[in-house]
């Protein structure tokens, strides 16, 4: 083990398979010259040349199409873009394009393509710079979404993402390129559509994914302990398709659940988890489901509503208490 940056976890995903498969490349806007808005990819310009580490002009749809088309040929690109708030000028490409080829070719192109770069807030971007939608594209059935939450898990969810047949929708936090962690030398792969039981426990559940455990769900957890709360924490990893077999079985054994996200509400990942709870698990389950996640408005810009409106630990210890002490 050695400890890195998330940031560099990313980066030795990308060029170990790029050393292994000439198949593969990267383009975006600030991939190459600039080494990445990020600083993924510094060097990789260096190493891979530049038809292998390709600048794009500020044009996602232009080069969504692009990588679209060079995947239905053979191809393995990797798109960046510099933000998932910027991916909506590209809907069309990825939502009617990439998502739906195998299916409306019978099974004749396969679309091996990775779309990544940063999601969700990072300070004080404003609203339009401060979006999760993770639920939108998994709402998509061709997609495949994944959230790492660690630097860990960033690479071998990346590389796995990197070789998997299908569009895969890669969400990384932008506050989380400079956060380090522990991080194995070699090569390792993490299956997609398989959760991690980060911690286990007997009171409660706590579901949640990307930053959100980090930065949120791990100082609950510390606090609730302080009070003889012990919590079983699953990381989702992906939410497309989303390991609900991890998360039954644990809450069948804590008999609650709370489900903690950034984005918005309605539609939301955890909306669709507390039903398929209370779906398949309803008689296990001794209080409500609960969800702690956004408030339903545009992110504010100063730094005291923006607290409020964000998920954070308290709200989460406020939340499992209240599962947990819920008149029976």
């Amino acid at each position: 083990m050695r400890e890195i940056q998330f940031r560099e976890a990313l980066r030795e995903a990308l060029s170990e398979e790029m050393r292994k498969d000439e198949k593969i490349f990267l383009m975006g806007e600030e991939v190459a010259e600039y080494n990445g808005a990020y600083k993924v990819s510094q060097g990789m310009l260096d190493e891979f040349g530049a038809k292998r580490v390709i600048d794009t002009p500020i044009a996602e749809l232009g080069f969504a199409g692009i990588a679209t088309g060079a995947a239905m040929n053979g191809l393995r690109p990797v798109v960046e873009f510099m933000t998932f708030n910027f991916s909506l000028v590209a809907i069309d490409q990825v939502i009617n394009g990439a998502a739906k080829v195998l299916s409306m070719s019978g099974g004749q192109f396969s679309v091996p393509i990775v779309f990544r770069g940063p999601t969700g807030n990072a300070g004080q971007l404003g609203a339009q710079h401060s979006q999760n939608f993770e639920n939108w594209y998994a709402n998509c059935p061709g997609l495949k979404v994944v959230v790492p939450s660690t630097p860990y898990e960033a690479k071998g969810l990346l590389k796995q993402s990197i070789l998997d047949p299908d569009p895969v929708i890669f969400m990384e936090s932008e506050v989380m390129y400079g956060d380090k962690g522990d991080v194995p030398e070699g090569e390792y792969y993490i299956e997609l559509g398989k959760a991690n039981v980060v911690k286990e426990g007997a009171d409660v559940t706590i579901v949640t994914f990307g930053k959100m455990l980090t930065r949120v769900v791990n100082p609950a957890v510390e606090e609730l302990a302080k009070d003889g709360i012990d919590a079983e924490v699953i990381d989702l990893r992906t939410v497309r398709p989303i390991d609900y077999e991890t998360i039954i079985k644990s809450v069948k054994k804590t008999n609650r659940l709370v489900i903690v996200e950034e984005a918005w509400p309605l539609g939301s990942i955890a909306t669709e988890i507390a039903f398929k709870v209370q779906k398949d698990a309803f008689d296990y389950l001794d209080a409500p489901v609960l969800r702690v996640v956004s408030a339903d408005v545009p992110l504010p810009y100063a730094p005291t509503l923006i607290k409020e409106a964000l998920p954070n630990a308290e709200k989460v210890v406020k939340a499992v208490k209240s599962v947990l002490y819920a008149e029976k």
